[in-house]
């Protein structure tokens, strides 16, 4: 398996899979909507927004750009930064993942909300503030929603001691348009919505994935790349899915270009599942 998977590599001058599904910030690529984006998180944390939101469809590319920035932050020492990525429905953890040492602690909400307050407020007086970040946050109920924006009412005269970074799925900013959520929605003072990428944003995210790997764009035709944009509605991870087994046939035809043919013959052989309508 790993002579052939060499093989594969050697055959295109690839260096590595240029379409791995694994999120990896060396692949980000910057279209208009990504750098919009990223724009959005750092005016958040500049202004010190109380609560920042990014969202976008699933396997829009969310997370990878989320990697890049929590990399580009983390060196910051006025910046205690807590990263949540496994968020649940119905948890009923918000104040652990605060204070981690709160789920050994067996006393009220209440005190346990006061804890936080006051690591909150020790942080801000040592010159650091909390950034908290949450990725898939599509998933947090109403409560644990309302529970956050009571977090962020925590502040020092006009000094905000908690941001809040909430990362999710489109239903995220559905539920924060609740009528329920009309205090939380007041403190949203930075929001980005990712959108699918267009057809000539998709030839250059293909070129530009290729050229990381160490190949070259003209490894795909723009026939192909068109008929990639077609069958995957210009969703990432979709495009990796299929651009990953597109140069898997040609590789077992021995040919050194995926053509719209060879992407034809993935999505005929049913392979990939093509969730969206294609021109053929």
């Amino acid at each position: 398996m790993t002579q052939a998977f060499n093989s594969y590599l050697e055959h295109f001058g690839f260096r590595q899979r240029p379409f791995s599904l694994t999120p990896d910030p060396e692949f980000l690529f910057w279209s208009d909507a990504t750098r919009g984006a990223y724009t959005m998180l750092q005016y958040g944390l500049a202004t010190r927004a109380p609560i920042t939101l990014i969202t976008g469809e699933i396997g829009a590319g969310k997370t990878v750009l989320l990697q890049h920035f929590i990399e580009e932050i983390e060196e910051d020492d006025s910046l205690s930064i807590a990263l949540v990525t496994n968020t649940r429905p119905n948890t009923r953890e918000i104040l652990q993942w605060l204070l981690p040492e709160l789920t050994k602690s067996d006393i009220s909400e209440e005190a346990k909300f006061l804890r936080v307050q006051e690591f909150l407020v020790q942080e801000y007086n040592e010159g650091r503030r909390v950034l908290l970040v949450i990725d898939e946050a599509q998933n947090l109920s109403l409560e644990a929603l309302e529970e956050l924006r009571m977090l962020t009412n925590i502040n020092l005269g006009k000094e905000e001691v908690l941001q809040l970074f909430l990362i999710g799925q489109p239903e995220l900013r559905d539920n924060v348009r609740r009528p329920e959520l009309v205090q939380f929605a007041q403190r949203v003072a930075a929001n980005y919505h990712l959108p699918y990428m267009e057809s000539q944003t998709v030839l250059k995210y293909i070129a530009h994935r290729l050229r990381v790997a160490g190949g070259t764009p003209g490894t795909f035709s723009k026939q192909a790349a068109e008929l990639v944009h077609e069958a995957t509605g210009g969703i990432p991870r979709l495009i990796n899915q299929l651009c990953d087994m597109s140069l898997t046939y040609a590789f077992a035809q021995q040919e050194k270009m995926v053509k719209r043919s060879t992407v034809q013959a993935v999505i005929d052989d049913g392979i990939f599942f093509a969730p969206f309508p294609r021109k053929l």
